[in-house]
């Protein structure tokens, strides 16, 4: 468990799964959401996703943290094991946007991992996505490269292609 002045951050566990779902549900309906993959947000699937999530509560290879304001999960924060780093990814409820809870919450769980020895972690998120692009620049993310993405189709069947931004922060 870490704490931070207004968060606790902890591994995901199974009974999240609601808070979660609520968040997927949120983010879905987010100008920015065309910049991911779609979780499904049917109640099995995402009890049966966030078990797996709870299931590498010891795991060093694929670390997922919910963060908490009081008892509410309010987002999430997952490091994925890549062969010299992590990788990060974060979603959190837009009732929680714009207050510096994602850049507090994250910020902690950085510099958990560089004391754990963690020298870089990378990033990657869609370049429009201006308040992603603003939090990875502001705990010193650099970008180190853009690629054009594709999660999806237009109605005709071509691929809707984005800039997506690769980016880097080394301890």
């Amino acid at each position: 468990m870490i704490q931070t002045e207004r968060l606790s951050i902890r591994r995901v566990c199974a009974d999240d799964w609601k808070a979660i779902q609520a968040i997927w549900a949120d983010a879905a309906k987010s100008i920015y959401a065309q910049y991911d993959r779609p979780n499904d947000l049917d109640d099995r699937s995402v009890s049966r996703r966030i078990e797996t999530w709870a299931s590498f509560q010891e795991s060093k290879e694929h670390l997922f943290f919910a963060v908490c304001l009081q008892d509410a999960v309010i987002g999430y924060a997952v490091f994925h094991r890549r062969e010299d780093s992590y990788e990060v990814g974060y979603c959190f409820h837009s009732r929680y946007h714009g207050k510096g809870y994602a850049r507090e919450s994250v910020a902690a769980l950085l510099d958990a991992l560089r004391d754990r020895g963690v020298v870089r972690i990378t990033a990657g998120t869609a370049l429009n996505n201006a308040p992603s692009v603003r939090l990875l620049h502001a705990l010193g993310f650099r970008l180190t490269g853009t690629e054009l993405v594709s999660f999806y189709k237009d109605e005709a069947g071509s691929d809707i292609k984005f800039e997506g931004g690769s980016f880097e922060l080394l301890f």
